[in-house]
């Protein structure tokens, strides 16, 4: 017998994907939604997740997945929601529509799916939400600044959220990654403004190259998925999962412990003195 049914959202790659996958290992129904999947809800894949299409940024499409998806089994013990996209480059060169959708994917999406999954929750007064934010959800960093204020409205959101539903019987967590490997390039996008126009060049190509490097030299997905599960086995769940390197532990730890301007320096240092001397 299963050990239950889990919603995966955001599972075509990187940390969604090793998520889905870890699940499905353990021996849980897997149904995974991505904008990438087909549109046709009839094709379980030989790891054991089936795959639904879903586009989060739509109210339609939404509605559909969660039908489809209550149409396999109406029981929802746990609900994942890893679907993200960032945008690198200045804060004043990001444009209104660039900032909308980081947040469109990151946070209003999640928001929508929570709703959704909820009442099915709440019927049975037990379940387990599991919200991906980021060690950016924690702190700032040059020329990420989208990416980095939708973790940071999912970071108070799920605060909110775990004292709600508290008395339901359902548990919140919030998954705190550091950098890992094997993230879709097409969710990473750079603002539109040419960068030979941009007063920020070259600051935002040093840190930008930095960001990438940081990634492409990770963790690997497969072990915060094993994580992750791990935390969804147990009868209570930690309401925050850190899963990073020690160094990005330590600037998080810094940035509550120094003042503003000296954590400031810091970080400005590491991604290239922010174009200054």
């Amino acid at each position: 017998m299963g050990k239950g049914t889990v919603w995966v959202i955001g599972a075509s790659s990187g940390l969604g994907l090793a998520t889905a996958q870890a699940f499905a290992a353990d021996g849980w129904q897997v149904l995974s939604g991505a904008r990438s999947f087909d549109a046709a809800y009839d094709h379980p894949t030989d790891d054991g997740i089936r795959k639904l299409h879903l586009d989060v940024t739509d109210a339609e499409s939404r509605s559909a997945f969660a039908k489809a998806a209550l149409a396999v089994s109406p029981q929802v013990d746990a609900f994942v929601y890893c679907a993200a996209v960032l945008v690198l480059g200045p804060c004043e060169q990001t444009s209104p529509a660039e900032y909308e959708r980081v947040m469109q994917t990151n946070f209003l999406g999640l928001t929508a799916m929570v709703s959704l999954v909820l009442p099915a929750m709440r019927s049975r007064r037990s379940g387990k939400i599991i919200l991906f934010s980021s060690i950016n959800g924690l702190l700032g960093i040059p020329f990420q600044s989208a990416y980095t204020a939708s973790k940071h409205a999912v970071e108070g959101y799920a605060e909110c959220l775990a004292m709600e539903v508290k008395p339901f019987g359902i548990q919140v967590c919030l998954v705190e990654p550091g950098d890992h490997r094997g993230g879709s390039q097409h969710t990473r996008l750079h603002t539109a403004v040419p960068a030979e126009v941009s007063p920020y060049e070259p600051a935002s190509a040093i840190a930008t190259a930095i960001i990438h490097r940081d990634e492409s030299g990770g963790l690997l997905p497969a072990r915060l998925g094993q994580k992750v599960l791990r935390n969804a086995n147990r009868k209570h769940m930690r309401i925050r999962l850190r899963v990073a390197k020690a160094d990005q532990r330590l600037a998080v730890w810094l940035h509550d412990l120094l003042p503003p301007s000296l954590n400031f320096r810091i970080l400005l240092d590491y991604y290239g003195k922010g174009g200054h001397a």
